[in-house]
């Protein structure tokens, strides 16, 4: 491929169409119609109705659980099972993960401590629990990312020491172990996000996993108005429901998911063969030994070695119709309201934003074949070839806004 064919030097882009980080999975359609159709011939169509509960069942048979309680989606389940295990004063997350996170508790008056990645890892550092926690402190969200885990053992052993409630975010981590374990029991409770983003998913949705009878229970209350029954409320709550639409397709998605997962693989390993030889490219890898999703294809820029930072090697696949994607810029801690507010003392977060200024996520999905991402390699190779070219046509062009996301 010659440079002046890339649609930075006014060729044509590669991708007409352009490829998304989380372009939904759809799964079978004609078994999910066939299950709306159900649901609309029963006019039962959301309080807790018996997709739902089928889907509860099935996600707790899968994850090895006695509890899940499904929610409108991931956010709303991040705030039910924190205020179920009362939180407050504030409570320990990472800075690298989505917002989300922070706002969850940020809604609820509980502030965000960001604490630091650990090394070589995209994960929370257990030893800044002990550094950062205070009187004050009352729980630990720590974030397992990009489908891999982080050291649970480490990190609920830190959170043991100092009595605080631990909730995984395990949006990312859908169907993947830690240990041989499925994430799902670990901590007091572990939340999912079942947004159309994500592998399996419910259109909007989400999830909470516990083995605590008690817990259950306070979050069915907290999701459902505080209803014990028809007419009798016992608990503060919200609505947090999942309705039945939501259910239909996440029962499709379970049925897909073994063949979501070995897409997710093919593309992975179509990327990591493909990167392997270009000097300053790093594929995050999947730990074989355990079960993974593959979900996310996550590189890092080495600016020392290609020549060219992240930011213009994204902005350069954006014209050829590649999505790639940020994540999590700029952090939480350089996002409102939490960049305006006084450090917390022993925090240093070094290591997260050294990740934030090199990773860029790669599309991949069942919308994406190995052999775009053949193409998408060729791109890079091509890019990383002449990164002074690149920069230098870049700062001649008027800014543009980068691809919708999906």
């Amino acid at each position: 491929m010659s440079i002046k064919r890339l649609a930075l030097f006014g060729g044509e882009p590669e991708f007409n169409r352009p490829l998304h980080v989380g372009t939904p999975n759809i799964g079978d359609t004609k078994r999910f119609l066939s299950r709306v159709e159900t649901l609309l011939n029963r006019r039962l169509l959301t309080n807790r109705g018996p997709l739902v509960r089928e889907l509860e069942q099935r996600v707790a048979e899968l994850l090895n659980v006695k509890h899940c309680v499904t929610m409108s989606n991931g956010t709303a389940a991040l705030e039910i099972a924190t205020r179920a295990l009362g939180f407050k004063g504030n409570a320990i997350v990472p800075a690298l993960t989505f917002v989300a996170t922070a706002h969850a508790l940020e809604w609820q008056r509980v502030r965000p401590i960001f604490a630091d990645i650990a090394p070589r890892t995209h994960h929370l550092d257990p030893r800044g629990i002990e550094r950062l926690a205070t009187s004050l402190t009352s729980g630990v969200i720590p974030v397992n990312l990009w489908g891999r885990t982080a050291d649970i053992d480490a990190v609920t052993r830190r959170a043991a020491n100092r009595g605080l409630a631990v909730v995984f975010d395990s949006s990312h981590a859908f169907g993947c172990t830690y240990k041989g374990k499925p994430v799902g029991g670990f901590g007091n409770a572990e939340v999912f996000s079942f947004h159309a983003t994500k592998f399996v998913n419910t259109f909007e949705g989400g999830a909470v996993t516990t083995n605590d009878d008690a817990l259950a229970e306070r979050m069915r209350l907290m999701q459902n108005f505080g209803f014990v029954d028809r007419d009798t409320v016992i608990h503060v709550g919200i609505n947090g429901k999942m309705n039945e639409l939501e259910a239909a397709m996440g029962l499709t998605s379970l049925e897909a998911m073994d063949d979501f997962i070995a897409h997710n693989h093919a593309n992975y390993c179509a990327y990591l063969e493909g990167v392997e030889d270009i000097d300053g490219l790093k594929l995050v890898e999947y730990d074989n030994s355990e079960r993974n999703n593959y979900q996310y294809v996550v590189l890092e820029v080495d600016e020392r070695a290609t020549g060219l930072h992240r930011d213009p090697l994204m902005q350069a696949l954006h014209s050829e119709g590649v999505d790639a994607r940020r994540y999590f810029y700029p952090g939480c801690h350089r996002m409102e309201p939490y960049q305006s507010r006084p450090k917390p003392k022993g925090q240093d977060l070094t290591l997260t934003e050294a990740a934030l200024s090199r990773v860029v996520t790669l599309p991949t999905g069942t919308a994406v074949t190995p052999g775009d991402i053949r193409r998408i390699v060729l791109l890079l190779q091509e890019l990383l070839e002449h990164p002074a070219d690149v920069v230098q046509r870049l700062a001649k062009q008027p800014h543009r806004a980068t691809l919708s996301s999906v």
